[in-house]
């Protein structure tokens, strides 16, 4: 006799899951915006800490522009920066002082030129570097010597370099730098801060989604499970909170604990977990009867070894689906606190942030510095909502 192979219930949801090609396009963009949040600094054009690099003279840019920038190394020590150190919220300094030009020659010992200040040379600033500041991190003052340039660097160790090195080393820090979305008003690269902040709006997501997840499996769980008077109390706090409008409360918590970034998700955090607990305390007072809960009773296990064994692994189909939804209310949520400045604070690239820095030229033709980081969050809010729909659908037993 031959038996089928049974399949088990992560495999079957997985099987349906997949058939829903919008869902799929969800996940994909879910995936994409986690490899951008996780490689952080590694792969972003501007590959500073919240890609904060300002040039006023760039500012307001077009898509696509470009320009010759010099680079001047600073005359300060630089920490080497490790790999893990650019990944998420990481960045690199940079080691270089960043001179746009507009034009320039190396005259003797010099470099001299005018730097950009738009279409005409009228608006640039003159200026001029010795060949050695360009190269070098240097300390100290620089001699010659026999056809040779003398100086010390910031670690004490003393160069000597000719003058036909120097220049090619020089010429080798003059690269042409390209914006492909432009820059925003401070001179920064579009495209580097939207990437950076794909990892504001997950990780505010995450780690909200993951205190309400605690506080709602938790109480509605007891509340179910004891029934009662813990169930009068707990359902009675969770239609306190379910009254009050969540921006409302948001917004009340955020000042209560001061703006910023971590305050945020905690908020956040705090008014999502009565969904969660409602949802819970009513899959706990269907399944606790059931011949499983009653077994476990009799073998004389703790109500806390039974709730959080062996009821609440399965009741969380319908949780997982909700936490879904409740991802794209929080990045909805970080977005509206940034844009009223109590979110996520500067330099931070918060996509809420930038809509709010940008909105006033929504009506010229830079309106794209809004209309981008907006259209961000409505295709990862979107993506979201369609995993969410499709894990819906996977569970959903009639869809078998």
């Amino acid at each position: 006799m031959q038996y089928e192979n049974s399949e088990s219930p992560f495999q079957r949801n997985w099987k349906q899951f997949r058939k829903n090609r919008p869902a799929i396009f969800g996940l994909g963009v879910i995936c994409l915006a986690l490899l951008v949040s996780i490689l952080g600094g590694l792969i972003r054009p501007d590959s500073t800490t919240n890609a904060n690099n300002q040039n006023l003279s760039l500012a307001k840019k077009g898509i696509g522009f470009s320009v010759e920038v010099l680079k001047v190394k600073k005359n300060s020590s630089q920490e080497p920066t490790g790999f893990f150190e650019t990944l998420f919220f990481g960045g690199v300094e940079d080691p270089s002082e960043i001179i746009p030009l507009h034009d320039y020659k190396i005259v003797n010992d010099s470099i001299l030129g005018c730097t950009y200040g738009g279409e005409d040379e009228v608006s640039g600033i003159p200026f001029s570097y010795h060949l050695v500041e360009v190269a070098y991190s240097i300390s100290g003052e620089i001699k010659k010597s026999k056809g040779q340039y003398v100086f010390s660097q910031i670690d004490g160790k003393v160069v000597r370099v000719e003058r036909p090195q120097l220049v090619e080393k020089v010429q080798s820090q003059i690269d042409v730098r390209r914006f492909i979305l432009g820059t925003d008003k401070f001179g920064r690269d579009l495209l580097s801060r939207l990437m950076a902040g794909t990892i504001i709006s997950l990780s505010v997501g995450l780690i909200s989604v993951l205190i309400s997840l605690l506080l709602g499996v938790s109480l509605g769980a007891i509340a179910g499970y004891f029934g009662g008077i813990i169930d009068d109390l707990i359902t009675w706090l969770i239609n306190v909170v379910w009254s009050i409008p969540t921006l409302l409360l948001v917004i009340a918590i955020t000042f209560a604990l001061g703006k910023g970034f971590v305050q945020v998700f905690i908020a956040v955090g705090l008014t999502m977990w009565v969904e969660v607990a409602r949802v819970v305390r009513g899959q706990v007072l269907t399944v606790k009867n059931l011949e499983y809960v009653q077994a476990a009773k009799v073998l004389g296990y703790s109500p806390v070894r039974i709730i959080f064994s062996h009821i609440v692994p399965n009741v969380m189909g319908p949780v997982i689906v909700i936490s879904a939804a409740n991802f794209a209310s929080a990045i909805l949520l970080e977005a509206g606190l940034s844009f009223l400045g109590i979110g996520a604070q500067i330099p931070m690239a918060s996509w809420g942030r930038m809509i709010k820095d940008h909105y006033p030229y929504i009506t010229t033709d830079l309106a794209y510095l809004a209309i981008l980081p907006g259209l961000c969050i409505v295709i990862l809010v979107l993506a979201f909502m369609l995993v969410g729909n499709g894990l819906r659908d996977s569970v959903d037993k009639r869809s078998f």
